[in-house]
């Protein structure tokens, strides 16, 4: 990774600085506001949010989802459901607008044929709008489901690993190809098509210490993608397949980290976020790629409880959006980037 700077990007840098550390939790220290449903605007980024409403049917699911987007904006969602006693199969199901339902849980198999849950599955979707699904499978190891191009699943492929983890890292790169990041013991493994449709292929191993269920994968430039992932001393590192891994701040908690691509005040910026060991939110940006800038955490909103996920996202307004979900108490609670310059966030409301 290129670690040089310009003058241009030191000034980027030290603006980012800025715009975290006085403008972030401007307004963002309550958990109040106004809950989902009733009056105000239209359905849309300023309008509120509908009662939650069952996905997919009326199945029993395990407390396990994976959803993967592709550029025709359908969402692609694999959980696991109990079969018989002892064993689970996985499940699809496919999202085409957000005001629409969705469809019907449909049986996509087990990686091997039968039996229980082997791990928690990650979906990707490729250009021509094919859903990928990675999970582990009793041998240790990474096995692929894919839908065909005119409908229907290809048969399960092993694309072997050993030792994999839990919490695969399954993205999508600009040039509309899939790719896998692993964790395996005292490494990470990669895999990445070669070309659009085709089996993804192991192509690089990286020896360093990981911690499980800390990965997340994102497409950075037309060329590649970026892992970030936090080592054995606490580090959050960001890796680009065929080059060095980059320390590039503490983590701020011990859970995973999410990012997405922005544009803050006409800089092409990654914006990290995490569960810091406060409970609160916590933020950090930096020009995409651009690691050797630095990066400085800002913590926002209440405290979480200590299982809360955090999620980042772009709205159709290219605002950023930020949510927690608490599995055990069942809070949601959303902000959105204010429309003036810097990261000043709206009040947390629950939803």
């Amino acid at each position: 990774m290129d670690t040089r700077l310009t003058a241009e990007q030191d000034e980027i840098r030290r603006t980012l600085r800025e715009l975290l550390g006085k403008r972030c939790d401007a307004e963002g220290g309550g958990a109040g506001g106004r809950r989902a449903g009733g009056g105000g605007p239209p359905p849309g980024p300023d309008g509120p949010w509908t009662d939650p409403r069952t996905v997919g049917g009326d199945q029993k699911l395990h407390p396990v989802l994976a959803v993967g987007q592709g550029a025709d904006a359908y969402a692609h969602l694999v959980s696991w459901r109990p079969t018989t006693k002892g064993e689970s199969g996985l499940v699809h199901s496919t999202h085409f607008r957000p005001r629409l339902a969705a469809l019907d849980w449909n049986p996509i198999g087990h990686p091997n044929k039968k039996g229980d849950r082997t791990g928690t599955p990650a979906v990707a979707v490729d250009a021509q709008g094919r859903a990928h699904v990675f999970v582990r499978n009793n041998g240790g190891g990474v096995s692929l489901l894919a839908q065909k191009e005119k409908g229907g699943w290809d048969p399960w492929r092993d694309l072997k690993g050993s030792e994999v983890q839990d919490g695969l890292a399954a993205v999508t790169g600009e040039s509309g190809r899939v790719e896998l990041y692993a964790a395996a013991p005292g490494a990470v493994l990669y895999w990445r098509q070669e070309e659009p449709g085709a089996q993804p292929v192991l192509r690089e191993t990286l020896e360093t210490g990981v911690r499980p269920g800390t990965l997340h994968a994102l497409a950075t430039s037309p060329d590649g993608t970026t892992l970030y992932y936090t080592d054995d001393s606490g580090d959050l590192c960001a890796w680009r397949p065929g080059t060095k891994p980059v320390t590039l701040l503490p983590a701020a908690g011990t859970g995973p980290v999410t990012a997405v691509r922005c544009d803050l005040d006409g800089h092409d910026c990654t914006l990290l976020a995490q569960r810091s060991a406060s409970g609160r939110v916590a933020f950090a940006a930096y020009p995409t790629e651009l690691e050797s800038a630095g990066a400085w955490w800002a913590e926002s909103g209440p405290r979480l409880p200590v299982d809360a996920l955090v999620s980042l996202a772009v709205d159709e307004d290219d605002r950023v959006v930020a949510a927690t979900l608490s599995p055990s108490t069942g809070q949601l609670l959303v902000t959105k980037r204010k429309d003036e310059p810097g990261l000043a966030l709206e009040a947390w409301r629950q939803v």
